[in-house]
């Protein structure tokens, strides 16, 4: 067990982040809006991390200290809260795919600033990151935790109104507005709390990482994050840890794939680096065998019933 965890360490935590990236997918869902913003948000709480850390709070110690790890996930929900309402006021007047290329617009300008600041570090980025944990599984300290009350807050916000208003508005826009829902209001809200959530994990993907770059924000990174919730579930935030923690080791399991021995060449180097296709292919053929992903809240009822 400790070899199993020495091992994979990186692919342990790294799942667990991935979740919460599906979790900040997931609740502009919620309100039916098909935004591609998280990796925006997830990079510029990396870049917050990044300088804040290196130039803002150097420290002299081995170990980064926690207090100012926490102070930086706070700043960074600020930011990327207030820039969440900013651009989502104007942007959630779209819908369907016209919200998604606008967000995916979002993105790219991030992406193109980040590389052409000197803040930033142009496209080299920022490096050598301070450390906050002696080793990396220790950072489930703090991965864990938060990817528990982020769920638990999900799961809370899915039972009471704001929930409720949430799926009126996804299930029929204009009946919520005819009974009174804001759908304007509860739009920014669910993509504001998206921003928040990618934000702060950009924070801890930063000191993970050690180094920070534009390579983070990226529109790969985008299908890559929209695939987490449409797979695993865009109708159950089950769904979108499940689809997070899956996707994110997918390309782990392909590169075991390709090592093996007799593969063909073409074969093997496509599982190495074609990860894009193949997560194109499975959205495709997931949309087409797995419609609401493979959490369903038919699935959870039955589930429940069973229990029962």
């Amino acid at each position: 067990m400790i070899d199993f965890i020495s091992t994979y360490d990186f692919l342990i935590v790294s799942m667990v982040l991935g979740a919460m990236l599906g979790l900040s997918l997931y609740l502009p869902l919620m309100a039916g809006q098909l935004s591609l913003a998280s990796p925006g948000f997830y990079a510029l709480g990396g870049y917050i991390a990044a300088i804040c850390s290196t130039r803002i709070f150097p420290t002299s110690g081995s170990l980064f200290p926690i207090p100012l790890l926490l102070l930086e996930m706070v700043v960074a929900a600020i930011a990327c809260g207030i820039l969440g309402v900013l651009i989502g006021i104007p942007a959630l007047r779209l819908r369907g795919i016209y919200l998604a290329i606008a967000t995916i617009a979002f993105v790219e300008i991030l992406r193109v600033l980040s590389l052409n600041l000197d803040i930033t570090g142009g496209a080299v980025g920022i490096f050598g990151i301070p450390q906050p944990f002696a080793s990396r599984i220790e950072y489930l300290w703090i991965a864990l935790p938060l990817l528990l009350l982020s769920a638990a807050f999900v799961y809370r916000l899915e039972n009471i109104r704001v929930g409720r208003a949430f799926t009126a508005i996804r299930e029929d826009e204009l009946a919520a507005d005819a009974v009174g829902i804001n759908p304007t209001y509860y739009k920014v809200l669910a993509f504001t709390l998206g921003a928040i959530l990618a934000g702060v994990v950009g924070v801890v993907y930063a000191h993970f990482l050690n180094t920070w770059n534009a390579r983070q924000g990226t529109f790969d990174a985008s299908i890559i994050y929209l695939t987490f919730v449409l797979i695993g579930g865009s109708r159950s935030f089950l769904g979108a840890i499940l689809g997070g923690m899956v996707f994110t080791a997918l390309p782990e399991v392909l590169r075991a794939i390709a090592d093996l021995p007799n593969l063909p060449i073409a074969l093997a180097q496509l599982l190495r680096d074609g990860r894009l296709i193949i997560f194109g292919l499975l959205i495709v053929i997931g949309s087409i065998f797995f419609p609401q992903g493979w959490v369903t809240p038919e699935l959870l009822s039955r589930v429940k019933l069973k229990r029962r």
